[in-house]
Order: C-alpha cells, then sequence, then structure tokens
C-alpha cells in the first residue's frame, strides 16, 4: 500500500461459531499486517477468546482492534463455548451494528454470510459490503452448478449419486442442501490459488465471480506458539502434554482425530472408532468433542461412564499408544508437529485447509454442510485424503448413529498411517501443497497478491 495516503479502514463482523469466528479474526490479522486499519465488531463476550491475541498484535505495532457491541441488560447470545450453529439467533446485534455503522463509516465491512440479517443493515448504510462463508472455491462451484443445472432433481432418491455437470473434473455427489449468499460487492474466500487453480479460474471466468480474493490460508498468520496454543480457546490439557507425548513418537507415525467444534457424535460411533484405532495398532491423539447422549445410552454395550470401551485409557496410556482430550485442543500445534502423519477429520473446510498447510494428509469423515463437497476435493481432486466411507448428510438437529464400523476405521488409519507406496505418494502430494501454501502468504506468493489488490480496490472506491 501506499503508506502517504490514508489507511483503508475495513471492519469484519464475525459469525459467534468457532468454525467462522477463527478464520475471521485471522483475516482481520492479515489485512492490519497488509497496512489496513482493522476492527473486528463483536460482543463482549464474544471478545474474551482471541482478546489476548489481538492484544500481542497490537504490541506488535498491527492497526487491529475491537470494537465491542453494547446490548441491552442481561442480553447476550448463547454458545459462547464455540459451538453456535448456524441456527443461532445474532439479531440482537442488529440496532447495536446500526448505531456503530451512523458513528463510523469505515471503507469497507467483512461480514460473515449466517449473520443472515446483516446484509439488509450494510446495504442501509451504503458501505461496501464482503462476505465471508468459511468455504473453499471448490464447494462454491459445485453449490453454483447444483443450482444452475439441478441434477439433483433428475435420481430417485437422496442416496443415488448424481455428476455435478460443467466443472474441471468428474464429481459425483448425493442430494445435499445448499445455500448461496445474495449479491453483494465481492467476497473474500480462505483459500489459495495453488490448492485448487482450475476451481479458481472456473469460478471467476465461467461462473463470473470476479470479485473474489483468495487470501489464505489464514491459519498461517499464527505464527508464535502463544497464538497457536489459545486460537479458538485455551486448551483443555496443558500443551506441554500434548508436546511430550509427540515428541516421544517417530516421524509421521501418530494419527490426530478431531470432528472440530460441532459435531456430535454417539456414544455408539465413539466406541466403534475406539475399537477401530486400537485394532490399527498406530499411535493417536483423539479429540472427544461434543456427545450426543440420549435416555439410556450411556452404560450400555460395554460404555463406559466416559464413553470408552472398558479399559481403553487405561491400555493406551500404559503402552503410551494414545492421548484422548476432551474438550478444546491446539489443532495447529498438533498438526504441524513433525510427528503427526495423519488426520481423521469430518472435512470442516478450517481444519482441512489447517491440514493441508502443515503437509498431513487425511481420512475423510464428513457428516454435514459443504463436507462431502470437501472430501471429494480431498481424496479425488487432490489425492491426499482416504474415505472412511460415511455417506449418510446429518443436519444438526439429527440424532447421530453408528453410521461407520470399527472395521472401516482399521482400514481406513492402516491405508493412510502404513508404509506402502499408496501412503508415501499422499504424504509426498501432502507436503507439497503444504509448501505452496506457505509460498502463497509470503510477499509475491497468490493470497499476498490478493489481500494487496483488495485494498487497492477499496482505495479507489473511497476516492469516488
Amino acid at each position: 500500500m501506499d503508506s502517504k495516503s490514508s489507511p483503508v479502514e475495513m471492519f469484519f463482523f464475525p459469525y459467534v461459531g468457532g468454525g467462522h469466528q477463527i478464520p475471521m479474526v485471522d483475516i482481520a490479522r492479515i489485512f492490519a499486517a497488509h497496512g489496513a486499519k482493522s476492527t473486528i465488531i463483536t460482543s463482549p463476550k464474544h471478545a474474551l477468546s482471541f482478546q489476548k491475541s489481538i492484544n500481542r498484535n497490537q504490541q506488535s505495532g498491527l492497526p487491529i482492534t475491537i470494537k465491542t457491541l453494547h446490548l441491552p441488560d442481561d442480553i447476550e447470545i448463547p454458545d459462547t463455548d464455540m459451538s453456535a450453529t448456524p441456527r443461532t439467533d445474532t439479531s440482537m446485534l442488529q440496532e447495536p451494528l446500526k448505531s456503530l455503522l451512523v458513528d463510523s463509516r469505515p471503507d469497507c465491512i467483512v461480514h460473515d454470510m449466517f449473520h443472515h440479517w446483516s446484509a439488509d443493515v450494510i446495504n442501509s448504510m451504503n458501505i461496501p459490503r464482503i462476505v465471508f462463508n468459511g468455504n473453499c472455491c471448490f464447494s462454491r462451484c459445485i453449490l453454483e452448478n447444483v443450482r444452475k443445472y439441478k441434477p439433483h432433481e433428475k435420481v430417485s432418491s437422496d442416496y443415488e449419486p448424481f455428476v455435478v455437470p460443467g466443472l474441471p473434473d468428474k464429481i459425483e455427489l448425493t442430494a445435499l442442501s445448499f445455500r448461496f449468499e445474495e449479491k453483494s460487492f465481492g467476497i473474500v474466500v480462505n483459500s489459495f490459488y495453488d490448492l485448487e487453480p482450475a476451481y479458481v479460474e472456473y469460478f471467476k471466468q465461467d461462473l463470473g465471480n470476479d470479485k473474489a480474493w483468495f487470501v489464505g490460508p489464514v491459519s498461517l498468520c499464527n505464527r508464535n506458539i502463544e497464538d497457536k496454543a489459545e486460537r479458538g480457546q485455551k486448551t483443555s490439557i496443558d500443551e506441554g502434554k500434548i508436546l511430550s507425548f509427540l515428541d516421544s513418537k517417530e516421524t509421521n507415525s501418530v494419527l490426530y482425530i478431531s470432528f472440530g467444534s460441532l459435531a456430535r457424535l454417539s456414544p455408539e460411533q465413539l466406541l466403534e472408532i475406539a475399537y477401530g484405532l486400537e485394532a490399527s495398532n498406530h499411535s493417536f491423539i483423539w479429540v472427544v468433542g461434543k456427545i450426543f447422549q440420549s435416555p439410556g445410552t450411556r452404560k450400555e454395550n460395554g460404555i463406559e461412564e466416559n464413553w470408552l470401551p472398558s479399559g481403553f485409557e487405561e491400555r493406551m496410556g500404559e503402552s503410551k499408544r494414545g492421548l484422548i482430550i476432551r474438550g478444546w485442543a491446539p489443532q495447529l500445534l498438533i498438526l504441524e508437529h513433525t510427528a503427526v502423519g495423519g488426520f481423521m477429520t469430518h472435512c470442516g473446510w478450517n481444519s482441512t485447509l489447517e491440514s493441508v498447510s502443515a503437509g498431513v494428509p487425511m481420512v475423510t469423515w464428513p457428516i454435514t454442510a459443504e463436507q462431502f463437497s470437501n472430501e471429494k476435493l480431498i481424496s479425488d481432486v487432490l489425492k491426499i485424503g482416504v474415505k472412511v466411507g460415511s455417506v449418510n448428510w446429518v443436519s444438526w438437529s439429527t440424532e447421530p448413529s453408528a453410521a461407520v464400523g470399527r472395521d472401516k476405521v482399521e482400514v481406513a488409519v492402516k491405508r493412510l498411517m502404513g508404509t506402502g507406496e499408496e501412503a508415501a505418494e499422499m504424504r509426498r502430494r501432502a507436503g507439497e501443497l503444504g509448501e505452496k501454501a506457505k509460498n502463497a502468504v509470503e510477499e509475491g506468493g497468490s493470497s499476498f497478491i490478493d489481500a494487496e489488490a483488495l485494498l487497492q480496490e477499496l482505495k479507489s472506491l473511497s476516492r469516488i
């Protein structure tokens, strides 16, 4: 940017769920590093989860601040533990946001699509509005073409696969739910050109989305151990214990397992995962997140109070084969450790891109949202993943089942973590993508250039 001119002023309005809030905060930090005056708009309670990292940014000289919206007494958005679903109501922020925009007029606002009401408020103030939806370009191209060609209407059931027409690759899916954002000034995407070049070109040229800026992987702006350890929330166990476990293991020998902050697996499914992991005979770190509990299931079928097979945790601890974390885990610290050679993931885009950035191949286990599209990118296009066999799309409100048995878990883990040619080739490809990810955000890289291009476009708008 031109140091002699006034900096671009950008507001960032993240959603309250961890999967969307965390990358939006990182995007604000990235644009501050490019010289923009970045302001993160949030509620007082949600600011607590990233206040420390922003304080460190300010101490290092970055022009970034947090602006909390004043809410009426005794009113607060629920789910401050990062688990807010897309249905969480944030409309109590509507009037406070409008009042803020009356007093302050930034050059643009980057807002999350799950603040469903925010587009009307921002448009009414005639402020350029940039949408963030948390997805990659690949899944967006799929959504656009499913909407355009309607192939899901030509199959006889939700389970019958259909080919999505018009894409650079042959992509087969089953019927899913789709969502599209309203027309805006543009979109900012947490991805990078070399990860999905054919789909970036297709999205911009064939689908006409020329106002799209690819600025990821945004997680790579977290460079010190404090930011990585506290990203999202403070880890539920001491990170020193995690690092000590990993330091004791050989390179690429540990499988990391996490299904994100929203997924709720059934106790029966956890049991199948545990048996599959034990049978695989590979070391692992398993983050056991939210668990769906229905009456009468907790102690059935040999499941203990902690949802694991009898003696499982003790056996894993004594053999030093497994470490189980209940709650929040420092995912970046874990994935970037050289001992980690695989990631069993729900294919949420943040987790997918963090795994790519760390050069770690995946066992793919999609559950909902665009995760099945992401699985296609990981396994069929990039060829850095092994499908575990999850085929049932589950909504946030649906009671989950044990859809994937222990045998499938064992087979997938052995394929990814083994010493054969297939596993070695996936690790090689993942490693190459990890290097490309790091290059993208450095000066002269594609994401660095896109961030600068957006700032220049906003500067030209402010002169009109």
